[in-house]
């Protein structure tokens, strides 16, 4: 279990986060939904210890350290990899450091996205370093696995056949978070919606709730952000008018 406690970030003087507060446990797939600099990126970058914050991160109780940073595992399109290294180098170097590392799926998905072995991942195209990046964090063997925005630069049919490939190899202990604006393509694929508004968590919904009140994650979505189906023609008026 992972736990989120009164988590606050600040840039220099600019807060980011505002006393966060979320829970997640084994095998939930999570959607993590907001505008662009809602505090999605901060919030996972804050729970894998890659910045400072004041508040709490803890992982089955404990504080995320050296002992247990392992169980966690990160695609971002910053992007982790080593540019000079191919597949291949990547995947002994993950053997060596991660006793979890899953070789036979590492193999099937680079199978999967048509990814060359031997050339060095700096070589790639961007969409291609993008699916690397997702292949690693899949293949670590972490319990928990943060994707942020990880398919830029993939084209529709790519991502919608890879968001059945891993519902098909999840294992039951395996957490997803995913952010993403692509808020309709995962729709079938999320258990759990949580929605981030300039810095603070202002919604979390299981998606058999919004089934349960015949309502698709898109209008749950909407209602939660007060959005205004009128602003585009409010727009357009004022710039023509």
């Amino acid at each position: 279990m992972v736990e989120i406690k009164d988590l606050n970030k600040k840039y220099g003087m600019q807060q980011v986060l505002y006393d966060v507060s979320l829970s997640f446990g084994p095998g939930e797939i999570i959607g993590l939904f907001g505008e662009n600099g809602a505090g999605k990126t901060t919030l996972m970058k804050c729970v894998l210890g890659l910045c400072g914050y004041t508040g709490e991160v803890l992982l089955d109780g404990e504080k995320i350290s050296r002992e247990n940073i392992g169980r966690f595992a990160f695609a971002t399109g910053e992007h982790s990899f080593f540019p000079d290294l191919n597949a291949k180098g990547h995947a002994d170097f993950m053997a060596d450091h991660f006793e979890t590392f899953r070789q036979k799926r590492f193999d099937g998905l680079i199978e999967f996205f048509g990814l060359p072995q031997n050339k060095p991942i700096s070589k790639l195209s961007t969409g291609q370093q993008n699916q690397f990046e997702v292949v690693l964090a899949l293949s670590q063997g972490a319990d928990y696995i943060l994707m942020d925005e990880p398919f830029a630069g993939n084209d529709v049919f790519n991502r919608e056949d890879f968001y059945k490939v891993l519902a098909g190899i999840l294992e039951p202990n395996e957490t997803v978070m995913l952010s993403t604006h692509l808020i309709e393509e995962v729709s079938s694929f999320i258990g759990r919606a949580v929605l981030i508004h300039k810095g603070r968590i202002i919604g979390d919904m299981q998606a058999e709730d919004l089934e349960d009140q015949g309502k698709s994650l898109m209008d749950y979505v909407r209602e939660t952000y007060n959005y205004r189906a009128d602003r585009v023609a409010q727009a357009i008026d004022s710039i023509t008018g």
